[in-house]
């Protein structure tokens, strides 16, 4: 690669980084439009204690036979999928005394269509007669989930039953034409069947004109599937326990911890830390963009500890790498060599540090709820863009650098004993 090639690429990247700053951190009206851009930075959610929210409180009433403790249990359980399944992951659902349920989300835009996905009027059943005093064939119980689908160019609800559900559903729709779904006491679908249907879900259509009107009958839906009856004793409105300035100081603060690293980086490697750092501004950028982007992300206290965490390990990353560059030039290699061979010998330390967190990360993110959930996550997604960065951003910054510069080591902190002769 020519020496003009490298400038070229150089500039190039700091023109994405300039672009990457703009996206990344400014707002602005798009000429010609109604829309405003917000930036990655001010798109993304936050969670209650950064933001706010809303907390409820529900008293229960037992809608069946059986055991009221267990009953709450598995509402407390179905909330908690229901709710991370429609993107509010950094929810909390407890118990509360004896008979009551709390419920705690943040960063709601709208209370009343939460608050709507929650309370459950009555308990769902499906029968095969059209009568309040036919028996209930299936319940709400045996409904694991109900959610908005478009099949065969029709707005329509897909509806998925557990086990039990899933073989007593195929019996029905084997010996019956027509079903009738009731929401306490009122008959909310009356589907007909037109053929037996197995495989433990089926879809209704035929009377949404869209997605809106679906959307409203899968929380109907969704809303008998609790073995208890919520009822809404209080709701209260929580501000942002960290302060309303909560984001902007936090954005300073990280605007100095990685300044103070940025200086470090380039009084330890020279060169070879402006490098690291162009590295870690491009991992910046593409870590807000995902933090944005991706639908089941809310960013609380525990997930800034996960940023903060990835960053560190992104650092640690380019560290590894210079440091074995370092020992293979003072090994006698010259830069060249020094640079390849340095990076070859570091790949294998840099996964295996991140691999362990990964799995770490991938059991909380499995096992943990609310806030646990959000930091395995936001460290998920940092250390993935700490690997990118590492292993080939950087390699390939390294790359463009060597025709800029493969025989000066003191521009790169590179030392070799007097005794050590340079290899051929």
């Amino acid at each position: 690669m020519s020496k003009k090639k490298s400038i070229k690429r150089y500039v190039f990247t700091v023109l994405i980084c300039i672009v990457g700053a703009v996206v990344s951190f400014c707002q602005f009206d798009i000429p010609f439009t109604n829309y405003t851009y917000n930036g990655f930075i001010n798109s993304i959610k936050l969670g209650l204690d950064l933001k706010g929210g809303v907390s409820a409180v529900y008293n229960t009433n037992q809608l069946e036979e059986g055991d009221l403790t267990e009953q709450i249990d598995a509402t407390v359980s179905r909330l908690t999928d229901l709710l991370t399944s429609k993107g509010y992951t950094e929810s909390e659902i407890s118990r509360q005394g004896s008979s009551q349920i709390r419920v705690e989300v943040p960063d709601v835009d709208d209370p009343e269509s939460l608050l709507t996905l929650i309370e459950t009027p009555d308990i769902l059943e499906i029968k095969t007669e059209e009568s309040l005093e036919a028996e209930a064939k299936l319940t709400g119980r045996n409904i694991e989930n109900a959610e908005y689908a478009y099949q065969d160019n029709q707005h329509g609800v897909s509806i998925e039953f557990d086990d039990e559900g899933a073989i007593i559903f195929e019996e029905l729709t084997t010996d019956y034409d027509q079903l009738f779904i009731y929401l306490g006491n009122n008959l909310i679908s009356s589907p007909t069947v037109e053929e037996p249907i197995t495989g433990g879900s089926t879809f209704i259509s035929g009377s949404f004109q869209n997605q809106s009107e679906a959307t409203a009958f899968a929380l109907q839906i969704l809303s008998g599937t609790y073995p208890v009856q919520l009822i809404v004793d209080s709701i209260t409105h929580v501000p942002a326990t960290l302060g309303e300035n909560a984001g902007t100081l936090s954005l300073i603060a990280g605007a100095i911890a990685l300044f103070i690293i940025f200086v470090i980086m380039i009084v330890l490697y020279r060169h070879l830390g402006l490098i690291a750092n162009l590295a870690l501004i491009i991992y910046t950028f593409i870590l807000l963009f995902l933090l944005q982007a991706v639908p089941f992300v809310q960013l609380t206290l525990p997930g800034i500890a996960g940023i903060i965490l990835s960053i560190g390990m992104a650092v640690d990353g380019n560290i590894i790498i210079f440091q074995r560059i370092k020992e293979e030039y003072a090994s006698g290699k010259k830069i060249p060599a020094a640079f390849n061979v340095g990076f070859k010998k570091s790949i294998s330390a840099i996964v295996d540090g991140q691999v362990t967190t990964i799995i770490a990360a991938v059991v909380l993110a499995l096992l943990g709820t609310g806030p646990i959930k959000g930091f395995a996550v936001v460290l998920l997604l940092g250390i993935a863009v700490s690997l990118f960065t590492s292993l080939l951003v950087t390699k390939s910054l390294l790359n463009h650098y060597l025709p800029l510069n493969s025989t000066n080591p003191k521009k790169l902190a590179l030392k070799r004993e007097e005794t050590v002769n340079e290899l051929n």
